[in-house]
């Protein structure tokens, strides 16, 4: 490589602004179809199980505290994800979802990748069997 080819180049890289994006100062808008994290409507839930059965990641557990009192809590692991939203598809009463908004899901810790769903005393009976 001659040293007048690459002195043009580095002259015409330092008078170019940078293509790269400033991602955590500047964000762009996320896509309207994007798969985030999910989110499950407990009240419409009649405790089918679909979702569970056919994650193929098996991130999704319903756990089921009292059926005939429609009472259920939902365990659903972050880390095994692979956010291919087939629960989301086999769900007939359109209880799951997945958000487009929370995409952002990378963490130190392995704790906040374990998420319960449900109403307050439901998720605790699930984590309270969970403890024994």
């Amino acid at each position: 490589m001659r040293f007048g080819t690459m002195f043009s180049d580095i002259v015409s890289s330092l008078l170019r602004r940078p293509i790269t994006e400033l991602y955590p100062v500047e964000r762009r808008a996320t896509p309207d179809r994007l798969r985030g994290q999910l989110h499950w409507d407990w009240e419409a839930c009649t405790g089918c199980s679909l979702c569970a059965k056919e994650c193929p990641a098996q991130a999704v557990d319903l756990i089921v505290i009292d059926k005939k009192a429609k009472q259920f809590a939902m365990r659903y692991h972050t880390d095994r994800c692979i956010y291919c939203a087939q629960c989301v598809v086999n769900c007939r009463f359109g209880c799951l979802e997945m958000s487009s908004d929370e995409w952002e899901l990378a963490s130190a810790n392995k704790d906040p990748f374990t998420v319960y769903y449900g109403d307050e005393a439901n998720v605790e009976a699930a984590l309270a069997d969970r403890a024994d």
